[in-house]
């Protein structure tokens, strides 16, 4: 029989305590809340960061990304990629942009 997973050292000690009185069905619903929630954040973070960041940004994005879509910078293979991201109906489309400056 499998071990039951450890709960992460960077959690608070009363949450994991909290989780483990918890069903499966209710730890599934936790899971996507908490998915659900960093997304959230995620994408707040970077609608604040763009709204700090200077109005004299290049103007490359493509023709296919509408004018009111998020920019992310995303790190691949230690190099930095900027996407255009929005939400079309249920789904969210991303374009890639182009490579990100170092002082982006």
């Amino acid at each position: 029989m499998a071990e039951e997973p450890t709960a992460p050292a960077t959690l608070p000690s009363g949450f994991t305590q909290e989780c483990a009185a918890l069903s499966a069905d209710q730890l599934r619903n936790l899971a996507k809340y908490a998915e659900s929630l960093a997304e959230y954040r995620e994408r707040e973070a970077r609608l604040e960061a763009e709204v700090e960041s200077s109005d004299e940004a290049p103007d490359d994005t493509p023709d296919e990304v509408p004018a009111g879509a998020s920019v992310t910078i995303k790190d691949i293979n230690d190099n930095r990629y900027r996407y255009g991201q929005w939400r079309d109906g249920d789904k969210i489309k991303s374009k890639y942009i182009g490579p990100a400056n170092l002082d982006d």
